[in-house]
């Protein structure tokens, strides 16, 4: 596998050093060339772990992985200005469907088997120098951590990289055998994550790094993944093709009860771990590697080396390789600086009243509209939109003026029906429901985007029930921001955490469980009700810009269905987790992808009457295709290469 091996020869080795700004924080010198005899010192240990969390940047906040795990769900079409990756992901336009050239699943497939080559060189030679186990269960955590998502995404994958099964690999090989699913779990994934966590710290070494309770949340994920795999309800194929039988003799239930009770263990011994107070806290920049988030793709504002991308100036990277950049929120943001206003109170003289900065908070991002919730979005997931807090903390639906960080800028613009807006005034509001009165003939009042207006309001007005591909809100959650005096424009990458793992997680792994019919002391409505109340507690509200202290948790739990299935779930996830990169993967997993997302509303233009676009997703889609990239460097002929893609690609 010629494409895995000639990126992860141990002699050639590229580990660029992990981020700092903080003492504790992983700060190791970076190093070219790794001999596998480094990896028989603690500093040659750690600083092979500190290529493995460094690697989680080239997949975590990458856009084009980003997109291919949420374009084609319910959560995201594409967007505007989406290409043939965000149109071919989204599965709706009829003769653009992801193969083995366009699926943008290649991400994962390329840094994974990186990753694994160096986790299993860490392994094997910082266990024949009797290294600290802590060190090398860092390293058996990453190794199950990225099978995992393999074997998610694509079916059974290698085990063997040419040295031998689960063993590193020194020399490039162009040959290689794909194991079948159950093996890839039952040899690959649970054994290091039990492994992991007997031998990890209850607290991290340092500032990021996997714990206990880390590797627990993906041993509880792997095993409900799994439980679901056995028990194949849509009747899902896999491949290669092999029978849905444990090799340990061990059922669904069996899987599902593991589930449900490793989930259970972490949230009753949290450790450093736990929910932060408010959904608000979770995502608000200020408040970044936070108690609740495990485990994530670091990135600083600090240092350019550290952030591996400027943290000024244009989006590029020190190293001009700017694979490492975090820019997935610039996906999701629209061209909100194309709106216009009026420097004049009487006369239409057009300048857009958004200044780009991050200077302003969260709110603005580099625009780029390659992806667009569709309406469906706020008429089902987040249909509740004042009692639970997560539509206010997870969307920007109002986008306040920022003209006064211009150089020059006016003091006030007269925006719709020629009022007056002063800096933070509203510009332009998403309104939950449409009122029926919008004019939107942008006549006097030019928008340029063909936004509405209503009598006596200052600000633009576009429905939800009426987003287009060009106009929707924003995704606050992901936003760029800044902690520092300094500002710059939105063409600098964002220098915030991509978020992976998240604490709240175990409380949707037990309630998922138990409706697949775990039990103990807690049941799902239970655990569920959890995450709700702490939904229902305010403490700042996005949209209005201001402090707001309310506490509506009964009313959620009271709100919450005496039966909890999964349908139920997979909707109280978007909710928590809308545009966290996770969608794909739970629609497959619970097979529910065409159920949730074979249709979709939009807008063809933004006030206009939403028509319903089709999806043609099949079920072998289940399987993303093995990258050409890898193909072509197979030794063998097209029968052998045939063979190695999953069916439906060739």
């Amino acid at each position: 596998m010629k494409s895995i091996y000639t990126k992860i020869l141990l002699g050639t080795m590229v580990i660029s050093s992990f981020l700092t700004g903080c003492s504790d924080i992983l700060d190791e010198q970076p190093r070219n060339i790794y001999e596998p005899g480094f990896f028989e010192t603690e500093q040659g240990v750690v600083g092979g772990l500190t290529g493995l969390y460094t690697s989680l940047r080239r997949v975590y906040g990458q856009p084009y992985y980003y997109n291919a795990c949420e374009t084609g769900t319910d959560e995201y079409t594409f967007g505007s200005q989406g290409d043939a990756n965000f149109q071919n992901a989204d599965l709706s336009v009829q003769g653009k469907i992801p193969d083995a050239e366009t699926s943008r699943f290649d991400v994962i497939w390329n840094v994974a088997y990186s990753a694994i080559n160096n986790a299993s060189a860490i392994i094997d030679n910082g266990t024949k120098a009797e290294m600290p186990v802590a060190l090398t269960a860092e390293a058996r955590f990453f190794r199950a951590f990225y099978y995992f998502q393999l074997v998610q995404a694509f079916g059974g994958v290698p085990l063997d990289l040419g040295g031998g099964e689960l063993a590193a690999n020194t020399s490039p090989t162009r040959v290689s055998t794909r194991n079948t699913v159950p093996e890839v779990y039952t040899r690959g994934i649970f054994p290091d994550l039990i492994t992991a966590v007997a031998d990890l710290p209850e607290t991290p070494r340092v500032t990021g790094a996997v714990t206990k309770n880390t590797a627990r949340l993906i041993l509880a994920k792997a095993y409900l993944t799994y439980g679901w795999w056995l028990e194949n309800p849509n009747d899902i194929p896999t491949y290669p093709t092999c029978d849905r039988n444990d090799p340990d003799g061990k059922d669904k239930a069996w899987y599902f009860q593991q589930a449900y009770d490793v989930s259970m263990t972490a949230i009753n011994n949290p450790g450093v771990y736990g929910l932060q107070p408010t959904f608000y806290d979770v995502h608000e920049f200020l408040q970044d590697r936070n108690k609740e988030i495990m485990f994530y793709a670091d990135h600083n504002e600090e240092s350019a080396a550290y952030n591996e991308s400027n943290v000024t100036g244009w989006d590029g990277a020190p190293t001009n390789d700017t694979s490492a950049q975090n820019q997935a929120v610039w996906m999701v943001t629209w061209y909100f600086q194309q709106v216009m206003s009026s420097t004049s109170s009487s006369s239409w003289s057009a300048k857009s009243p958004f200044f780009r900065t991050v200077k302003a908070g969260q709110t603005f991002s580099r625009m780029w509209s390659r992806m667009a919730p569709p309406i469906d979005v706020f008429e089902k997931a987040f249909a509740e939109k004042t009692v639970d807090s997560r539509f206010d903390g997870t969307f920007s639906v109002v986008y306040p003026a920022t003209f006064q960080f211009e150089n020059g800028g006016p003091s006030v613009m007269y925006n719709a029906n020629y009022l007056p807006i002063y800096p933070g005034d509203p510009a332009l509001t998403f309104l939950p429901e449409d009122p029926g009165s919008i004019n939107y003939s942008n006549s006097p009042y030019n928008s340029a985007m063909g936004l509405g207006v209503l009598p006596s309001r200052a600000d633009y007005v576009v429905p939800l029930t009426k987003i287009s591909r060009t106009v929707f809100p924003g995704l606050w959650k992901l936003g760029v921001a800044r902690k520092g005096t300094d500002y710059n424009d939105d063409k600098v990458a964002s220098t915030r955490p991509f978020n992976i793992l998240k604490y709240s997680e175990f409380y949707f792994i037990a309630a998922e469980a138990a409706v697949k019919g775990a039990t103990g002391s807690m049941d799902a409505r239970s655990l569920i009700n959890v995450i709700r109340a702490r939904a229902g507690k305010w403490k700042f509200s996005v949209a209005e810009n201001k402090e707001k202290i309310q506490d509506n948790s009964a009313a959620m739990v009271a709100a919450t269905p005496a039966t909890i299935d999964i349908n139920y779930i997979l909707m109280e996830r978007s909710r928590e987790y809308y545009g966290d990169g996770f969608r794909w993967f739970d629609l497959a997993r619970t097979q529910k992808w065409e159920e949730f997302a074979s249709t979709y509303k939009v807008s063809p233009n933004v006030g206009e009457a939403p028509t319903v676009v089709q999806r043609y997703i099949e079920k072998y889609m289940y399987l993303r295709p093995i990258p050409t990239s890898q193909l072509d460097k197979l030794e063998g002929d097209d029968a052998y290469k045939k063979n190695f893609q999953n069916p439906g690609y060739n």
